[in-house]
């Protein structure tokens, strides 16, 4: 009854408002205790209830010795990346940051790219054997290691450079570099570890998304066979299936031996850190690697130009959401070409995502793909501009995802907006707002100290030096809308690359079909 429901309401407010009946009023919710009878039940539960940290776990008054001390901001240099070599080649490069946290790393010039029909997935298996256990440490005792110093370890692999690093506290980076190079230099590579991470690789196919299946489609087809012999770049970077039974240790220690310990392929990196201690470190643990590796693989002979030929490639599998994704991307310059930045500013200008965000600053909700795409079609699940770089060659693209039915409709507005950017002029304001947000986005990622340590190590490893910020916003400044054009028109002029993956992908047109588009 209503009445029932009034009398409930009371007495839930009630027991909001004070304590239960016959209970005494230990917080006096009411308001109805001396300042006599507060401090008697305060001490009472002093005698019950434990306040006071033990003393190896009090906070001291004075810092421990071990932390480094706090600089004056007169005492501090401007953070500049230093580099230099050893005399076995390898090449050192730092950054201070001046914090109480230092990441420490390798980066090889050694991936995918590097296999062969024989050892297809070798690179990716390296990957998983990282960190694991070495000729002086099991796996457990390097996992219980990191967790007394404060480190966390990483590992990734892609398909020109391998990258090793520990975040540490910065009073304990001499033992993470030691732990590193046991990890690098002598791993206790065995059968079963082999077998170990080659199930760990067959669960991840279970769980690979279809966004990394549409990115390996477009490697694959974009970089297609030449003559019968498959190129580099058109190698899959994860390991198939397929491949696996071919895998084991001595296919691992041959891959490192050849790729990944060269000497004058690989860079120590360090962000957080004093480049003489750094220098230090890496002479104790890794001069032992001979120079005589110099003349074992020539890198060029290790690294093969792949030519883009452009193609397609049609995968129907099931997906969880049901939605088929296309992906149309055409050919742009790699690292070394004069076209990177202004091609980085054309896909920030292009931006997207999914049709469900947050929103928000930095999110580029005006970006032309949401504008133009995401917010005038309601079929539209996602679509989202990117690009993929090497040392030779590099894709831009636009990917998109819809219900099956939408497929061609999804086709068509990619290859719209490739013709728009060839034909009609990017706005001042587009182009202002994605060169903005283009330095925002790499000065703000940069802050990231995990992220500094990755872009000291593949600029040193790729260029041989690192460019400061200012030279970088410069050149994302100096970026005009004609740039943008002739970029565009440059990449259509090339094969396009078409990729679909989904459960339906009868209603995506043909590679021809679309080819024959850009050629009108």
């Amino acid at each position: 009854s209503d009445d029932g429901a009034i009398d409930d309401a009371k007495e839930k407010k009630a027991s909001r408002d004070g304590p239960p009946p016959n209970e005494p009023d230990r917080f006096d919710d009411n308001g109805t205790l001396s300042e006599a009878e507060r401090s008697q039940i305060l001490q009472a539960q002093k005698q019950h209830i434990r306040t006071e940290l033990d003393a190896a776990h009090r906070i001291a008054e004075d810092p421990p010795s071990f932390i480094p001390p706090s600089l004056p901001f007169s005492s501090m240099a401007v953070p500049e990346t230093i580099v230099s070599t050893l005399p076995n080649g390898i090449r050192v490069a730092s950054q201070e940051t001046y914090g109480q946290v230092c990441t420490v790393g390798v980066l090889s010039n050694c991936g995918s790219r590097h296999e062969t029909s024989q050892n297809v997935g070798v690179n990716h298996l390296l990957e998983l054997l990282a960190f694991q256990s070495t000729e002086n440490r099991d796996a457990q005792d390097i996992s219980a290691l990191m967790d007394e110093i404060g480190g966390a370890t990483f590992a990734s692999g892609s398909r020109e450079q391998m990258m090793y690093c520990v975040d540490v506290l910065r009073p304990n980076v001499e033992v993470a570099m030691e732990v590193m190079a046991d990890t690098i230099l002598r791993p206790r590579i065995e059968e079963a570890d082999v077998e170990g991470m080659k199930r760990v690789i067959e669960f991840q196919h279970l769980d690979m998304l279809p966004e990394v299946k549409l990115g390996e489609g477009l490697q694959v087809a974009g970089y297609g066979p030449i003559d019968g012999e498959i190129q580099q770049l058109g190698r899959p970077h994860f390991c198939p299936l397929e491949a696996l039974p071919a895998l084991n240790t001595e296919v691992v220690h041959n891959f490192r031996k050849d790729h990944l310990l060269l000497p004058h392929e690989m860079v120590i990196a360090g962000a957080g850190i004093g480049h003489d201690e750094l220098l230090k470190l890496a002479e104790r643990f890794f001069s032992d690697i001979p120079v005589e590796n110099l003349n074992q693989a020539p890198s060029g002979h290790r690294t093969i130009d792949s030519k883009y030929t452009g193609g397609g490639f049609q995968l129907q599998t099931e997906t969880v959401d049901g939605f088929t994704r296309v992906a149309l991307a055409f050919e742009v310059g790699g690292w070394h070409s004069d076209d990177l930045v202004p091609t980085c500013v054309l896909q920030t200008l292009l931006g997207g995502g999914n049709s469900f965000s947050a929103g928000g600053p930095g999110k580029g909700m005006y970006s032309r793909l949401y504008r133009e795409v995401l917010n005038r079609y309601h079929w539209a699940e996602s679509a989202e501009a990117f690009t993929s770089f090497h040392a030779e060659s590099g894709l831009i693209g636009i990917s998109g995802s819809s219900a099956p039915l939408k497929s061609l409709d999804v086709t068509r507005v990619l290859a719209e907006h490739f013709g728009k950017l060839a034909t009609q002029p990017v706005t001042d304001e587009e182009l202002d707002r994605a060169r903005n947000m283009l330095k925002c986005n790499v000065l703000t990622q940069l802050e990231s100290r995990l992220v500094l340590f990755e872009d000291i190590g593949r600029q040193i490893l790729t260029y041989g030096k690192r460019e400061d910020s200012h030279t970088m916003s410069e050149k994302i400044d100096s970026v005009t809308k004609e740039d943008i054009m002739v970029i565009a028109r440059k990449a259509i002029s090339s094969p396009p690359t078409l990729a679909t993956v989904g459960d339906d992908i009868s209603k995506v047109p043909p590679y021809e079909q679309v080819a024959a588009a850009f050629q009108r």
